[in-house]
């Protein structure tokens, strides 16, 4: 499979990774068995890099990971995050944001244990909280690469100025953020510093939280317990509109040879090699379905025809509701 390099000295990793999230929660129910032969089939087809997070699942998701990774470390670039807790009284809601360093020192080792390995080779601060100095996170996360417990730090979904304070402290290999043809803000600002810095942007929901497949044209499409019920881009009154678009990347990937799910990854690996998507999926066939995009070349005017197909002006409603977009461009 392609690579793609990680930060300005750090290994090199499958051109696509896969996202966890969805195999413990919030895209309805979940199937432990499936997920699983998912991961081992994503790793015999040469994806080595795997994301998750201490919050997905209450930290199931990071014993999920670290089941299918058993006896194969050696062929997994592993990230994880801290930063959000979770409130066992109350799973929906419940969440807070602790970029604190004493969370940071006691988060990394309970993810060690979950995900039963040694070290972790990316380790992300999830949200920051806006009244601590990102540069006293920082400076812990870098106790955790000396100390040999993570090889390299990230952030996910801060501002440039963010950024750019905490490189000032210890490089940040990786920066991930929602980048899709569907959410574009990144490339403003965000996108201009990393390239500077040398931080390889990780784009997550790369296909828009399953839109850009084409198969979500109605609210109840998703599963009731979908935490996408509560994101406006799939609520009706904004629904409709984003189908329209969603029929426009259709029609080209028909005419290109493809699916719409391959050409919206197609775009976002062509805006640059330091660009690396991670588009979650529980099942084989669709992570086959994704794996494909890597190989698909797009020429310079079939990117652009796909851009103009979907603009950004036109997408329908913000990316979250506002208690979760109050927690991201910090």
């Amino acid at each position: 499979m392609r690579q793609r390099k990680i930060g300005t000295d750090g290994p090199l990793v499958s051109a696509l990774g896969l996202g966890c999230m969805g195999m413990s929660e919030f895209y309805g129910p979940s199937d432990e068995a499936q997920s699983l032969r998912t991961l081992q089939a994503a790793l015999d087809a040469g994806l080595t890099f795997l994301d998750t997070a201490d919050m997905y699942g209450k930290g199931h998701n990071e014993e999920l990971v670290g089941r299918a990774i058993a006896g194969r470390r050696d062929e997994v670039f592993l990230a994880t995050k801290f930063g959000i807790k979770r409130d066992d009284s109350d799973p929906r809601q419940g969440r807070m944001v602790d970029s604190s360093p004493e969370h940071c020192r006691a988060a990394v080792d309970a993810s060690l244990r979950r995900l039963g390995v040694d070290h972790i080779d990316l380790y992300y601060l999830h949200r920051r909280s806006p009244d601590i100095p990102i540069e006293e996170t920082v400076g812990a996360m870098a106790e955790l690469v000396r100390a040999g417990k993570v090889r390299h730090l990230g952030l996910s979904e801060v501002t440039a100025q963010t950024l750019r304070s905490a490189h000032a402290v210890h490089p940040i290999a990786a920066l991930q953020t929602e980048y899709s043809l569907w959410t574009r803000d990144v490339e403003d600002e965000v996108l201009p510093v990393a390239r500077e810095l040398g931080t390889t942007l990780v784009a997550y929901s790369p296909i828009g939280r399953g839109f850009l497949t084409g198969r979500i044209t109605r609210p109840a499409d998703l599963d009731p317990s979908d935490f996408r019920h509560s994101h406006p881009r799939f609520q009706q009154e904004h629904l409709q509109h984003n189908v329209r678009i969603v029929e426009r990347l259709k029609e080209l990937a028909g005419r290109y040879g493809c699916s719409p799910v391959q050409l919206a990854l197609a775009w976002l690996l062509a805006q640059g090699e330091d660009i690396i998507p991670i588009p979650g999926t529980r099942r084989v066939a669709y992570l086959r379905e994704n794996l494909a995009a890597a190989d698909l070349a797009l020429t310079a005017d079939q990117v652009a025809a796909v851009s103009a197909a979907v603009p950004r002006a036109e997408v329908s409603g913000p990316r979250y509701d506002p208690a979760g977009m109050a927690t991201v461009g910090l």
